[in-house]
């Protein structure tokens, strides 16, 4: 099970290793393997979310994930993104901005960490507007249950996510904003551009979010017939009918992930530049972490490790909240990654461990009982 679905993982790490020695010596070798180690510690929680979404989809999409995904995830996030940010950033056109980032590493780190404003308010909204929605819905089973019901009923207000998430960006853009960090230490005023990517983020999570959402309910509204059909033709004998696929429900399940991956590579991109300012070593090194990210993905869904440990969905959008506050606030300060990547570790770990407290408390009540309590049993802290 283990090599089925990490072994393109194990592949492209020796293939990711063999290129970077041949492109730059063992010190690249360690460059590449820091990066990577660097991209899988932030992007745990990512791995989590991804399980909770792609566990709706068939295991053609999965492969779909893991192979068009990853090219995406590869090549364009890890790749193309940063030429890109370069590109727009300093007027560039596509060829001048590779050739800078080959040629001028230091010219071309610089541009980059004066586009971190932008990239972090539009990650930083679409990451919020993902907790905010998990964190108001009315849930059965609550981990925080101190937290969580309150902030369940205030959910029943209509666009309160909306409301809170403009509200964060309004306060970024007038504080952390007006003495954004820029390259080489200096600080300039960029709340024009945080609120334009806010908002630009945040349009990109209602659309995407709202287009797999809307299919996703029709694609289980499909089901819902079909399964109804072949309970129907049991009952009179007929034999059952093919399961349809409903293409475009998946479809935007997919978009929706690569959409959410993005998001998530932000940090890990910016923050790639503590290490090294050589594109392709970068390209390398994370690309090495997203596909063990894609593997474990996987991996949670066909284990159905979601299923028994039920509170790490909640730890994981805990975690993504807490990224998103990090994206915003180092638009001003300067984070260290192993701050950020502890955060998501952490909480992802204690709702682990909650998760297991809870599986045992579940199954001493039904040894007591010698029936099925679980009910019973108190959920979350």
């Amino acid at each position: 099970m283990v090599l089925k679905t990490f072994g393109w993982s194990f592949a492209v790490t020796a293939l990711g290793l063999v290129a970077a020695i041949f492109y730059g010596g063992w010190t690249a070798f360690g460059v590449v393997a820091i990066l990577s180690i660097l991209e899988i510690s932030l992007s745990f929680d990512n791995a989590v979310v991804n399980a909770g979404i792609l566990k709706k989809m068939s295991a053609f999409w999965q492969k779909i994930f893991l192979t068009i995904g990853i090219l995406i995830a590869v090549f364009g996030m890890r790749l193309v993104f940063p030429v890109v940010i370069v590109a727009v950033s300093a007027q560039l056109g596509p060829i001048e901005a590779v050739d800078l980032a080959l040629t001028d590493k230091d010219q071309y780190q610089q541009y980059v960490t004066d586009a971190h404003p932008a990239i972090a308010a539009f990650g930083g909204m679409f990451l919020l507007m993902i907790f905010l929605d998990f964190i108001f819905e009315d849930r059965d089973i609550k981990w925080l249950g101190w937290l969580e019901r309150p902030l369940a009923k205030l959910g029943k207000v209509d666009m309160l996510s909306v409301c809170v998430a403009l509200i964060v960006l309004l306060i970024s853009a007038m504080t952390f904003a007006t003495q954004a960090h820029q390259h080489g230490g200096t600080h300039v005023d960029k709340a024009e551009t945080v609120l334009l990517s806010g908002i630009g983020g945040l349009i990109t999570y209602m659309i995407v979010g709202g287009l797999s959402g809307y299919f996703e309910d029709k694609l289980e509204e499909e089901e819902e017939r079909e399964h109804e059909a072949e309970e129907q033709a049991a009952r009179e004998g007929k034999p059952k009918s093919a399961m349809v696929v409903a293409g475009k429900a998946a479809f935007f399940l997919f978009l929706y992930l690569e959409v959410l991956d993005a998001s998530f590579s932000f940090d890990g991109v910016i923050g790639a530049f503590a290490i090294t300012n050589d594109i392709v070593l970068m390209a390398l090194g994370l690309g090495i972490g997203a596909m063990y990210v894609r593997s474990l993905t996987v991996y949670l869904v066909r284990q159905g490790t979601l299923d028994d440990y039920v509170y790490l969905e909640h730890g994981a959008h805990y975690a993504i909240g807490a990224l998103a506050a990090i994206l915003l606030i180092t638009i001003r300060y300067e984070i260290n990654e192993i701050v950020t990547g502890l955060i998501g570790v952490v909480l992802i770990g204690a709702s682990f461990w909650s998760s297991v407290r809870r599986n045992r408390a579940i199954a001493a009540a039904e040894g007591d009982s010698g029936s099925d309590s679980k009910t019973e049993v108190s959920s979350g802290v």
